[in-house]
């Protein structure tokens, strides 16, 4: 046991970055919270300034320390969680970018997985790395970078450049840049990025070769809770060490205390994330999903996980208001939604970046189907918020295949799970009971405890169910066949996205 008050977590997000304190009871003390621009260069290109991250990152530690009226003598330690495969490269003498952050949702790299699966298909890595080939991952995307971008390919072999998903981009400024940074990533990123053994838990060198990537440029990889470094002048965290990183995920899950073989969380997001804790040994789908490190406490021994991944859920009613304007805030959509008894026929496929589990189809795109003259916007916005919870279904019924488990309880977090017409429209599609956690932030809060379990703040996984509790639930309604229905129709509407994107639709 410390005798520090307090753990700080930054969560760098798809859209915004945020900075979170804790207590020993998981509870929150003070956050703040900072937008970042979303850029779109081209159809299905999605980036970020990594720049404008950092200095958001920043912005949010200084805002949450002066909230709690502390400094960095009352932390223990930072944790750090992040979006996942999200990739940035860097110079390590200047700390410039040598390009914008590619973001997971970018779709730019379908040619380079075409090329690299070659006659032996997607599945041509599953085994050594737990993943398909997909333009979800960091891999393809590096690879894009030092393709595409002018010298990037020589700099890198010459040892100038250094590469990471945002939680290296993140630990590296905090702990100096260029001043002495430390260039580490943990085990649940180095997952995400298709060139790590998923059970050596190192990087493939072989695998590195066919990339084209200098192993140089990559990160060390490290458990998921130890001390990496200590912060810097420019973090305003000076001596405080940096002792947690996990992708945002798997941060959920440990937030969840979800560390019993079977137990299953899903965090809705930008896009939704189902896991399920699959024990000590990965556990390879047949089902469309995703094989990851769930987390890894210092010297003990990785846990694993099963992952359905969803690009568009939350994005997607930013998209109702940034590009429709049906509404003016998100919070808006529930109201609206309800305003109508059903969805009045309309479905909405958000494949704006292909579809993701368990369909794997970089070449699918987004679809509103159903429409007649009877529809309007409040039919819309039903529809976009029951994709979500459809599209979760489909998700766990393949865990339930891979697994042999049929789920009874979904722990549920993130900004969506505020929306109670969708939980209990989740609930009803499941048939299982949904389980809301008192603390809401548990992305956040698995990397302040990972970060925290680091350095003696909190003894272990013991300390995190403990400290876990349930605010609500929502269980099934009785009308199966009406259930059944609607999902029949949704998957009939999943269809429609099929091999949209052909030679005559330009994709990079």
């Amino acid at each position: 046991m410390t005798d520090k008050d307090y753990v700080l977590a930054i969560d760098q997000g798809t859209t915004s970055s945020r900075a979170i304190l804790f207590n020993h009871s998981g509870d929150i003390v003070a956050s703040a919270q900072k937008e970042h621009e979303q850029i779109f260069p081209k159809p299905g290109w999605v980036e970020h300034n990594p720049i404008e991250i950092w200095d958001n990152v920043r912005y949010c530690v200084a805002s949450t320390l002066q909230q709690a009226q502390i400094n960095r003598h009352a932390i223990a330690a930072v944790g750090i969680t992040n979006q996942r495969e999200t990739v940035v490269v860097w110079d390590k003498n200047t700390g410039e970018p040598v390009y914008n952050a590619i973001v997971w949702q970018d779709t730019r790299t379908s040619k380079i997985i075409r090329e690299l699966a070659g006659e032996d298909g997607l599945s041509k890595y599953r085994n050594i790395c737990g993943l398909d080939l997909s333009t979800y991952y960091s891999g393809p995307e590096l690879k894009w970078i030092l393709d595409n971008v002018e010298g990037a390919r020589e700099r890198a072999e010459a040892g100038e450049l250094l590469f990471g998903n945002t939680d290296t981009w993140v630990l590296w400024n905090l702990t100096g840049g260029v001043n002495g940074g430390v260039h580490k990533t943990d085990v649940t990123n180095a997952s995400r990025t298709m060139l790590m053994d998923i059970r050596t838990l190192k990087w493939r060198e072989d695998v590195c070769k066919d990339f084209g990537i200098p192993m140089k440029m990559l990160p060390e990889i490290c458990s998921s809770s130890e001390i990496y470094g200590y912060g810097r002048k420019n973090g305003l965290l000076i001596d405080t060490p940096v002792a947690g990183i996990l992708g945002d995920q798997q941060a959920a899950t440990f937030g969840q205390a979800c560390f019993k073989k079977g137990m299953a969380k899903n965090t809705y997001g930008t896009g939704c994330f189902t896991l399920i804790n699959t024990g000590k040994e990965p556990v390879f789908s047949e089902n469309g999903l995703l094989t990851t490190v769930a987390y890894k406490i210092g010297d003990q021994e990785p846990s694993y996980a099963l992952e359905g991944s969803i690009a568009v859920t939350g994005s997607l009613i930013q998209w109702l208001r940034d590009n429709l304007g049906i509404i003016s805030s998100s919070s808006e959509v529930e109201e609206l939604a309800s305003s109508v008894e059903d969805n009045g026929g309309v479905y909405f496929v958000p494949a704006f970046s292909g579809l993701f589990a368990p369909y794997w189809k970089d070449d699918a795109r987004g679809v509103i189907v159903g429409l007649t003259r009877y529809n309007t916007k409040a039919h819309i916005a039903r529809a976009a918020l029951e994709a979500t919870a459809f599209q979760t279904r489909e998700v766990l019924e393949a865990m339930n295949a891979d697994s042999g488990v049929e789920l009874t309880e979904l722990r549920v977090d993130g900004g969506m799970t505020n929306d109670n017409l969708l939980m209990q429209f989740q609930a009803d599609q499941l048939g299982c009971k949904i389980v809301r956690p008192k603390v809401m932030e548990t992305t956040a809060l698995g990397a302040a405890y990972a970060a925290g379990i680091a350095v003696g703040f909190w003894e272990g996984e013991s300390d995190v169910e403990a400290n876990w509790a349930k605010k609500d639930e929502w269980n099934p309604g009785e009308d199966r066949e009406e259930y059944d229905r609607t999902y029949r129709l949704w998957k009939k509407a999943v269809t429609r996205t099929f091999e949209w994107v052909d030679k005559d639709v330009a994709t990079e």
